[in-house]
């Protein structure tokens, strides 16, 4: 009997219990921490419920929390949550259904998409009592955030007439929709009310104004809020208040009307395209009409004008002539005027020339007198002297030849001190160079003797 294989397997039995009680202490511990620690993340409320107390903690910002170990139970609620109805692309929505079906007030059917973003509250007793009801976020969602949605959808689209939904009334309806989710539903009475519309006129003949848009009144049915004494609508409680869940957006897609109410609408479209084709038609008729006649009052105008201009021209050219006939004349008698007053000017001009003239005559003749008479006085002036003077000399008359000898003998010899005579050596006499007798030759011969003898005393004396 072999005892040595028990033995191993004793051994091994020994140190396997104590290695694999560490591993389950570690592991309940394990357990133990992470029951007992609650990490949040953003973008997520928490409502911790203590199962041993029955408290229940809302937790709304990231961060790290203790809680009751394996007696308490944690429930994540998305902070933003976005319904999607008739959208399948795009972010990952919670809810991805198709497009609401709605009933507008003419009994015509259209789906319409459209997208709602909702956020929760951060109050703590708003977070309980929604907990309470609906106990985790798809419960939120499904019961109350999808049907709420929808019902607003449906009643608001009861509001609209299809054809006015459809044409132009989108984004009051959008307006609308989103008042009544935030603030609560209106309370409506189904009446018949006049829906006023805008068209084209009626295409006519005589028409003016067909290529403009005219209002026109239709009698329907419509679901039409109740108003207050201040004029504003009534509304019903809203279910999403009580929770403080508020509506952050609402977006629409493109509605889809049934086949009848397209059809409809294509034909209206259709309708309304021959309208334009056929008012445009008219129109150019009419244009054409109008461009033509206003080319003929245009004609007419200018021939109109071009006579009137002629005429102008004719009478402009006739007061030309007599302007230039008249300022001829006017300067015709200017000139004559002018010569008139020239010589009138010369005249006057000579009339004061011989009155200056006969002035300064007399004048000159007033100066001959007197000049003559100052003549006459100073002749008879200087008779008087010159008689005194040569009576003063006749009764000194040798002492009045001695001064007059003395002054010529003085004034020849101022007068001839440096001059020489030079006596001639020649003698022509008688008449025509010829002796007459033998005693003028001998006079003459005798007359030049002398005077070279005084020639040669007078070098001598020098």
């Amino acid at each position: 009997m072999d005892f040595k294989p028990q033995a191993q397997q004793a051994l091994k039995k020994k140190v396997s219990l104590p290695v694999v009680g560490g591993i389950l202490g570690v592991a309940a511990l394990f357990g133990l921490v992470n029951n007992s620690v609650l990490m949040t993340d953003a973008g997520y409320t928490y409502v911790h419920q203590n199962n041993l107390t029955g408290e229940l903690d809302v937790f709304n910002q990231p961060g790290i929390h203790f809680r009751m170990p394996f007696l308490s139970k944690i429930t994540k609620y998305d902070q933003v949550i976005t319904v999607s109805y008739g959208n399948t692309t795009g972010e990952d929505f919670y809810q991805r259904l198709p497009p609401i079906q709605v009933r507008f007030a003419d009994t015509y059917v259209g789906e319409i998409p459209v997208t709602f973003r909702f956020k929760l509250s951060q109050g703590h007793d708003s977070i309980i009592k929604m907990h309470r009801e609906f106990r985790n976020n798809s419960n939120l969602i499904d019961a109350l955030l999808v049907k709420n949605a929808r019902n607003v959808t449906v009643i608001t689209a009861t509001q609209y007439t299809g054809e006015e939904f459809f044409q132009g009334g989108l984004n009051q309806f959008k307006s609308k929709l989103g008042d009544q989710l935030r603030d609560g539903i209106y309370m409506t009475e189904r009446r018949q009310v006049e829906v006023e519309q805008i068209d084209l006129a009626p295409v006519g003949i005589n028409q003016s104004n067909s290529n403009q848009l005219q209002r026109t009144q239709q009698l329907v049915w419509k679901t039409v809020p109740m108003l207050d004494v201040q004029g504003n609508p009534k509304r019903q409680d809203n279910p999403l208040r009580q929770y403080g869940i508020a509506v952050t957006q609402v977006t629409i897609g493109d509605p889809k009307p049934e086949g009848q109410l397209d059809k409809l609408l294509t034909d209206k479209k259709r309708l309304v395209a021959d309208r334009i084709r056929a008012i445009q038609e008219q129109e150019t008729s009419k244009a054409q009409a109008e461009t033509e006649q206003l080319r003929k009052e245009i004609q007419r105008t200018r021939e109109v004008q071009d006579a009137q201009r002629n005429k102008e021209l004719a009478i402009i050219s006739q007061q030309k002539e007599v302007e230039i006939a008249r300022q001829i004349a006017e300067r015709e008698i200017v000139e004559v005027e002018k010569k008139k007053r020239l010589a009138e000017v010369d005249k006057e001009k000579e009339l004061a020339i011989a009155e200056a003239n006969l002035a300064i005559q007399k004048a000159n003749a007033l100066s001959a007198e007197y000049e003559a008479k100052a003549i006459l006085a100073k002749g008879r002036a200087e008779a008087e002297i010159l008689k005194a003077k040569y009576d003063a000399y006749g009764a000194n008359r040798d002492v009045y030849l001695a001064e007059l000898n003395r002054d010529v003998s003085t004034s020849l010899y101022n007068n001839l001190k440096n001059y020489q005579i030079e006596m001639p050596k020649n003698y022509f006499g008688g008449e025509g160079g010829k002796m007459t007798t033998n005693l003028d030759v001998i006079t003459g011969f005798g007359a030049l003797g002398i005077l070279e003898q005084s020639e040669k005393l007078t070098k001598q004396a020098q």
